[in-house]
């Protein structure tokens, strides 16, 4: 396949592409405009985990805002079948979708995306033609792609994790430090390898150095 889209990776500026939503046509890069962006995937409409989903990321868009971030669905159907969709999350979750969701129903950007899956032959339509899985792509204002993350079709996101990640790349993005396991805002964060000596200690005053290499520091609670 000559004309396969190159690989993304962290890194990568995300594609460009104009779509049709639910709330009017768009172009990815002025859509972002100067915000981080949330951009997921999935396999079809009035799908069950789709629906839970779809539901639980509308109703933690205000934390998302509050963080400066635009959230960005996509489901290879169309627009009507979106509208339909929409009001039927409503009814089961209680939540307001109120982010648009992209009409993909030739799924060319889920290809453009790499958002299709590959090692299971069994998630296709009734075409045969693949599912989009449940990607995550986290981009930052530069429209450089800081995450990516590939669900099963089976399996769905965690959405606390999802916000938990935008806290760590905008921690980190403000700060010398990069974030621990299961870190939390509020949680010691380590020093970055990059800062040495003194200012290590004129940054962060209240270091704790557990090895060389390992080092401890909690934040002001305003930053």
């Amino acid at each position: 396949m000559a004309d396969r889209p190159a690989p993304l990776r962290l890194g990568s500026v995300a594609p460009n592409f104009q779509a049709d939503t639910t709330n009017g046509p768009i172009d990815l890069h002025e859509f972002i405009g100067d915000n981080w962006l949330v951009f997921f995937s999935h396999p079809e409409d009035y799908t069950p985990v789709c629906t839970t989903e779809l539901g639980e990321f509308a109703r933690l868009e205000p934390e998302f805002t509050k963080r400066g971030v635009k959230l960005l669905g996509l489901s290879a159907n169309t627009l009507g079948s979106h509208e339909g969709w929409i009001k039927d999350i409503k009814d089961v979750t209680g939540s307001q979708v109120g982010f648009p969701i992209v009409a993909d129903k030739e799924r060319k950007i889920a290809y453009l995306y790499d958002m299709i899956d590959y090692q299971d032959t069994t998630n296709v339509d009734e075409k045969g033609i693949a599912f989009t899985i449940r990607s995550v792509f986290i981009v930052d204002p530069k429209k450089v792609i800081r995450t990516i993350l590939s669900y099963p079709a089976s399996t769905g996101r965690n959405s606390a994790e999802v916000l938990r990640i935008v806290d760590s790349l905008q921690t980190g993005d403000k700060h010398k430090i990069t974030t621990p396991v299961n870190w939390v805002p509020g949680d010691d964060v380590i020093v970055h390898p990059s800062v040495k000596g003194e200012q290590a200690t004129q940054l962060f005053p209240n270091l704790r150095a557990v090895k060389p290499y390992l080092r401890f520091t909690p934040l002001a609670k305003d930053a």
